[in-house]
């Protein structure tokens, strides 16, 4: 059975997009053949992850119209002459055709781009236009949480029978406890950090991942407590990226607050390990897997007791309203207490159990046996 999948909106794999299809790709089960389709500078990507695949390139032109416009209009004649009996859409809240000539497959990891967090241009246009029909037309969607499913549900009149939530994983041999030593710097290539540091690990996107906030609890927590902590923001500039810097700039505390840019993912978890604890601040995540990363590294977690992330942590973590930077700062302070860190560590570590990259990719496979 020869499978297509759609590898346009992965990023070359560098995003949590990206990471997902990588997963997934490094545990294809033996049988099936299945081939990638999407942008040609992606050819190289999954070479090694999936060296049993083929690679079609396809859409000549770069840009996210140019994608939305080939899966509308060139798409179906293209499955129709590769003989898919099945394609798959990781990003399907992203990339999707209107209609599939063969049976479909598409995972939705959040809502965002259709409701309230990220309404642009294009999003209101033919995304809003058009993504609720093609997510209908889907003949099996996998959400990534109860929460997105819930969304496809009330915001797109999915039929419930469609949806299968199927959460994404932890990859356990790359996120786990280090050992902990005095020494005050830590060097991650091609960095160094000065210890001790708060992390909070996430594209600089304002306003739905909500650094600004963390900013200003930041700055309430050093008056606080007067500790020694810098604040470490990892992850690449988005959206009003700029509006973050400039809170940054005005803070009392801006010589302890630091921007890495975009942060390699293959040092990320040595970067996680380091942090004395983690904040999540996002008032949107439609899973919330750098929450899950963080515990499994061993590191407390306070997190936004908004959309998916309680979901995600449940009792293994603090909560606090994202709209309130008190509050935000108050959890900051509680992480300081030994005992309770050690605690939340205990918990967060037993929590991550229940997510693995391998449970993921075999429930995802078996849809299309089903299918």
């Amino acid at each position: 059975m020869k499978i297509g999948v759609d590898t346009f909106a992965s990023a070359g794999g560098r995003s949590g997009l990206g990471v997902y299809l990588l997963e997934l790709l490094k545990r294809i089960p033996p049988g099936d053949q299945f081939e990638l389709f999407g942008w040609d500078f992606d050819r190289y990507v999954y070479a090694e992850t999936a060296v049993q695949c083929d690679f079609v390139s396809r859409c000549r032109f770069n840009g996210r119209t140019a994608s939305t416009l080939w899966h509308l209009l060139r798409y179906p004649e293209f499955a129709v002459s590769r003989e898919y009996k099945a394609c798959f859409f990781p990003a399907a809240h992203r990339d999707l055709p209107y209609s599939s000539p063969c049976p479909s497959i598409g995972t939705v990891h959040d809502m965002a781009a259709y409701w309230g967090t990220r309404k642009t241009r294009e999003s209101l246009g033919l995304i809003r236009m058009i993504l609720p029909d093609s997510l209908r037309h889907l003949d099996k969607i996998i959400a990534v949480s109860e929460f997105v499913k819930q969304e496809l549900i009330d915001l797109v009149n999915v039929k419930e029978s469609k949806v299968t939530v199927i959460p994404n994983g932890v990859d356990h041999s790359k996120f786990y406890p280090r050992p902990r030593n005095e020494e005050s710097l830590v060097l991650i290539q091609p960095f160094s950090f000065r210890r001790p540091y708060i992390l909070y690990a996430s594209r600089i996107d304002y306003p739905v991942k909500n650094h600004i906030k963390l900013i200003e609890a930041f700055g309430i927590f050093k008056i606080r407590t007067r500790y020694p902590h810098r604040l470490v923001l990892a992850g690449a500039d988005s959206k009003n990226a700029e509006m973050v810097k400039f809170a940054a700039s005005a803070s009392k505390f801006r010589n302890e607050i630091y921007f890495t840019g975009h942060f390699p993912s293959t040092s990320l978890p040595e970067l996680y390990a380091g942090a004395d604890f983690v904040v999540f601040p996002s008032s949107y995540e439609g899973f919330g897997l750098g929450v899950l990363e963080a515990m499994a590294a061993g590191v407390p977690v306070a997190c936004a007791r908004a959309a998916s992330l309680p979901e995600a942590a449940e009792h293994a973590a603090l909560y606090f309203d994202p709209a309130d930077a008190e509050e935000m700062a108050d959890r900051m302070v509680s992480l300081t207490d030994r005992d309770l860190a050690r605690e939340l560590r205990q918990k967060g570590l037993e929590r991550t159990k229940a997510f693995s990259w391998e449970d993921c990719a075999a429930k995802t496979f078996s849809l299309f046996r089903e299918m």
